[in-house]
């Protein structure tokens, strides 16, 4: 590049222009970068194409056609892929249940090396935290290892939400790090135990959830009911929180770079995080029709109430009635459930509950059938 470089003054200018090359190769090579990122982040030309139009139940159904039959990874592999989904610009593991985006973290995880294994307190490990908890879907193979609604989070908090719903708190019982609550909801429709995310992330769940309903709509024969869903169908006091979370924090940075990142493994993107308005559409339109339906009552008798042994549930309707149960304790802990049993009202049918191992105290029945329910309190001991 230089002729002469024994000649101060031109050996001067041969190493600036010589450093002027190297950075316009690292800031091309960084803009080149860039446009390959942007390229690679766009919506597939045509993608959603089927849906373009649609509203309400149809729309739902066209994204499902479009998303479904993804590109299922292990679960195993998952630790890997949490290196392109989740990762924070500092390389750290970006956690959703100990971040801090206006602050400085509690803590931070790196990735592989604090890997769960055990854990015994808040900051020990991270692991894989199924947002839609693996129990409401039987722990299926396919959901259990989609990303869109599997996040990397400190196991010991990962631990303390278990198996709740989200939703707002209104009395706390335990407070993370970060500021993540597990108490008692302050939502209309459920008043249980309930795990309220920071704001930051709220709406990143809540798309997850929508993401997961219209995924595995018509592919839920095996997934059970809960407190918050029945199989890929959420339930309205759900939908109703997962409605206001999404209003409220919006489509970030974070969760684009995380479509984009998930779209290359799995082949599949979260159409809500693409068109967030696709949610009011499909959600907000029914919601007032699916709270009126969800009020309406089973026609069933539970007794004795107080009890000390048994606990009957009898029918008294027109023809046969497939039914489901779940029975939680004052914490919102499910103490037992059972799905699609049959009760007969011409054959005086009924279902017996074993409740002779249970603790003295108070315990809530849930009792699903069709687009009804009925939540009895259930008194058992000698009071």
């Amino acid at each position: 590049m230089c002729a002469r470089p024994t000649i101060v003054g031109r050996a001067f200018f041969c190493i600036f222009d010589f450093q002027l090359h190297e950075m316009k190769k690292y800031f091309f090579s960084l803009f080149f970068s860039f446009l390959l990122s942007v390229v690679v982040a766009q919506i597939p030309a045509g993608y959603y194409s089927s849906a373009q139009g649609l509203t309400g139940a149809p729309l739902k159904l066209a994204l499902h056609n479009i998303i479904k039959n993804h590109n299922s990874v292990s679960y195993a592999s998952l630790w890997t892929h949490f290196q392109n989904t989740d990762k924070k610009t500092n390389g750290k593991v970006w956690d959703i249940y100990s971040d801090n985006p206006s602050g400085t973290p509690p803590y931070t995880f790196t990735f592989v090396t604090d890997q769960c294994g055990s854990y015994n307190s808040e900051a020990d490990c991270y692991n894989r935290e199924h947002s839609w908890p693996q129990s409401w879907f039987n722990s299926e193979t396919v959901p259990s290892s989609d990303l869109f609604h599997v996040y990397p989070t400190d196991g010991y908090v990962n631990n303390i939400r278990s198996n709740y719903p989200y939703g707002d708190v209104g009395v706390a019982n335990t407070t993370t790090l970060n500021g993540s609550v597990l108490g008692w909801s302050s939502n209309a429709g459920y008043s249980s135990a309930a795990f309220e995310p920071i704001d930051e992330y709220k709406g990143d769940v809540a798309r997850s959830y929508f993401y997961m309903s219209t995924r595995y709509m018509n592919e839920d024969a095996g997934w059970a009911t809960s407190a918050a869903t029945n199989k890929s169908t959420i339930l309205p006091w759900q939908v109703n929180v997962l409605l206001q979370w999404s209003h409220q924090d919006t489509v970030s940075a974070k969760e684009i770079a995380r479509n984009n990142a998930i779209y290359q493994i799995q082949n599949n993107r979260n159409p809500y995080i693409d068109n967030p308005k696709w949610i009011d559409s499909i959600w907000a339109a029914t919601l007032t029709s699916l709270m009126e339906q969800e009020l309406q009552e089973l026609t069933i008798d539970v007794y004795p109430n107080p009890t000390t042994e048994n606990i009957t549930v009898a029918y008294h309707g027109l023809g046969q009635l497939t039914v489901s149960y779940t029975i939680v304790n004052v914490l919102g802990q499910t103490i037992c459930s059972a799905n699609d049993i049959r009760l007969n009202a011409s054959d005086s049918s009924q279902l017996s509950i074993d409740c002779s191992a249970w603790k003295n105290g108070i315990y809530y029945l849930l009792v699903r059938a069709e687009n009804k329910q009925k939540m009895i309190k259930l008194v058992v001991g000698d009071f």
